[in-house]
């Protein structure tokens, strides 16, 4: 084994002030985390342009083509390859001087990506955590033949594509759900087919949400949500908080979430997504979701669900967010969202529809996290 610190040079970089004009609007390309992608940028991935006096009077460098960049802030971990000359912020430190005859680059930047959980468990920082340039030396990088690290890197870049793939067919599913609901209902704003819009409030036999203090969490029991287990229409277990049996039955008794319920986030920045409850496991919910039990007479729970994930709802949530700080959705002006509603016999068609769509994804989802696996696999495997 070797250090990465013995095999290559680092380079710091700088933001130039802000205050001197004088340093932008010139021809050197200036990048910060946001550019690392894990592959190669040029100059189309700068964030901005400074000038060869930037570049004297300020801690801005020039960082030679072909050199690796690390994100030491604000985006640990990240890494890309830079086919130009260009400058970096103070967030990204620069692999210079590596001995490309030895060391294949693409094989390098998979073993750099390999140790983000590491070193994001090595930050530090008040405010802003970040990592030392000796955290990033230190690695250990295995000592093999140049062709082979040529076919590690090309292992890891075919399954890297294979995992894209999934992910953007899953992405077109979601589109196709859409596209199918403006097909059969029209633009819910305009209402071309005029079908009748009531408040939620009217579609809902309760709307509430849960605790508004925190409880004691336990390492077992009763699973406790809140927004950060919501994503994407799906309700996520892993990682959840858990709270005693005692505690649990205390809160149900104002929000009892069941299957066939619509659950809704009112706080933070993912505020406005909706998950259907598609489960029988009994949980309980923080403050930071709205639970809906719709009335069933009146609209296909799914369907609500699903209606509540698209923008002339998500339009609503937004025109009612007011202030500065943490987005915060009150009940009442949930209550107040109006919601399309067709005929039940026409959301229970799109719903049939969505279900066969819901087939196909969990076919592609379990494609993706088995490739993910393998990749995990691949990545201990070759770099431990």
């Amino acid at each position: 084994m070797a250090k990465l610190g013995e095999i290559c040079a680092f380079q710091s970089g700088g933001t130039p002030s802000k205050n001197k004009p004088e340093y932008f609007g010139g021809e050197i390309p200036w990048i910060s985390t946001t550019a690392l992608n894990g592959g190669k940028i040029n100059e189309t991935d700068a964030v901005a342009w400074i000038t060869p006096k930037a570049i004297r009077e300020s801690a801005a460098k020039i960082v030679p083509a072909n050199s690796i960049m690390v994100g030491t802030r604000v985006g640990i971990g990240k890494v890309a390859i830079n086919t130009a000359e260009m400058s970096t912020s103070q967030d990204v430190i620069s692999l210079i001087d590596i001995d490309e005859d030895k060391w294949y680059k693409p094989y390098l930047c998979k073993l750099l990506l390999s140790k983000k959980d590491y070193f994001n468990s090595q930050a530090r920082g008040a405010t802003i955590k970040g990592i030392k340039i000796d955290v990033v030396a230190n690695i250990d990088v295995p000592e093999i033949d140049y062709a082979t690290q040529r076919k590690v890197a090309a292992t890891l870049n075919q399954i890297d594509t294979l995992i894209v793939l999934r992910k953007q067919q899953l992405e077109k599913l979601d589109e196709l759900v859409k596209a199918r609901f403006v097909e059969m209902f029209g633009d819910p704003v305009t209402n071309p087919k005029g079908y009748e819009k009531y408040k939620l409030e009217n579609l809902a036999r309760k709307i509430s949400d849960g605790v508004h203090l925190k409880p004691d969490y336990t390492e077992t029991g009763r699973p406790f949500l809140s927004v950060v287990n919501i994503n994407k229409g799906v309700i996520n277990f892993e990682n959840c908080k858990y709270v005693s049996e005692d505690a649990y039955q205390k809160m149900i008794k104002s929000t009892h979430p069941e299957r066939g319920d619509v659950l809704y986030t009112k706080v933070g920045a993912t505020y406005g997504i909706p998950a259907y409850v598609d489960t029988d496991i009994a949980f309980c919910l923080y403050v930071s979701v709205c639970l809906i039990k719709p009335k069933r007479e009146a609209i296909n729970p799914r369907f609500l669900s699903l209606s509540m994930e698209m923008p002339y709802v998500k339009h609503q949530a937004d025109r009612r967010i007011k202030g500065i700080g943490v987005p915060d959705l009150h009940l009442n002006q949930i209550s107040e969202f109006e919601i399309l509603c067709p005929p039940l016999k026409e959301q229970d068609i799109f719903i049939y529809f969505v279900e066969r769509l819901d087939e196909e994804k969990r076919v592609v989802q379990q494609s993706l996290e088995k490739l993910e696996l393998m990749k995990k696999a691949l990545m201990q495997e070759y770099f431990g």
